[in-house]
């Protein structure tokens, strides 16, 4: 089987699986070892999905892993059959029998589309092309239960362990970039589980709004204006299962609340 058959034959396995809300035991497929060969299966699969495209989550790769891979960050699409505004009735969806978690983030919505063949930004350029940021839930969530514990080229190839946004209120005079201080918490079940700041990223939070179009550039994958921007999870990765509560607590800048549910076949 070729590279690219092999690519096909990977995504349409996670398509399925996705679809009809099943687990996956093992990855299905030869791992991809490079973070190229994860996104020849997401884009793979991109092209068979029938969802329109909402927006995009960047992840973190962490040391050692960015030294390896020669990268700090990883992308993936979110759908727009999975964002919603957040409110008191939200539900976050996972895989039952797959991998499931929640990031609190910040997510930022872009205005314009940058320049036509432009593949290269500074932070400011980046900047000018947000036209607001707000306070958000990222569900991430794989019918891979092991996603996670494979590496980031497993974690790209899988919609980069995306299930859906939830979106809070937006953050008033974001340029001043005041946010980005502000502690930030997250708890299951009344239990505090991670706190953080989005000044503990490299580049801040915008640097994952230019690593993203540039990473989207490079793939020739065309950005639309009205896109989400989920900029990584700013108090972990934190593991949730269908019943658990949820609440992402950024200070002043408000609360969100999700119930964790199973997804269902789609």
């Amino acid at each position: 089987m070729t590279g690219s058959s092999a690519a096909q034959a990977t995504a349409e396995c996670f398509l399925a699986a996705r679809k009809n809300a099943t687990g996956l035991a093992d990855y299905p497929g030869t791992l991809p070892t490079s973070l190229d060969e994860g996104y020849a299966i997401q884009d793979a699969a991109l092209a068979r999905a029938t969802d329109a495209v909402a927006g995009w989550k960047v992840g973190r790769i962490p040391s050692p892993l960015s030294e390896t891979f020669g990268c700090d960050r990883l992308a993936g699409p979110i759908f727009a059959s999975t964002v919603f505004a957040a409110d008191e009735q939200s539900t976050g969806l996972v895989f039952a029998e797959g991998f499931g978690a929640v990031e609190a983030e910040f997510l930022f919505r872009l205005g314009v589309a940058p320049a036509a063949g432009k593949t290269s930004f500074t932070l400011e350029e980046a900047a000018e092309l947000v036209d607001a940021v707000h306070i958000g839930i990222e569900i991430a969530s794989s019918p891979l239960g092991a996603i996670n514990k494979l590496g980031p080229a497993v974690t790209i190839s899988d919609f980069g362990n995306n299930n859906g946004l939830l979106i809070g209120s937006a953050i008033p005079d974001w340029r001043d970039g005041a946010y980005a201080t502000t502690p930030v918490a997250t708890r299951i079940d009344g239990v505090e589980v991670g706190t953080g700041t989005a000044a503990s990223f490299n580049n801040g939070a915008m640097g994952s709004v230019r690593f993203l179009i540039e990473n989207l550039a490079a793939r020739g994958i065309a950005i639309e204006p009205g896109w989400w921007i989920s900029t990584g999870a700013v108090t972990g990765v934190h593991p949730a299962h269908p019943g658990q509560v949820v609440e992402t607590d950024f200070g002043p800048l408000g609360c969100l609340h999700c119930t964790m549910t199973a997804q269902e076949p789609r």
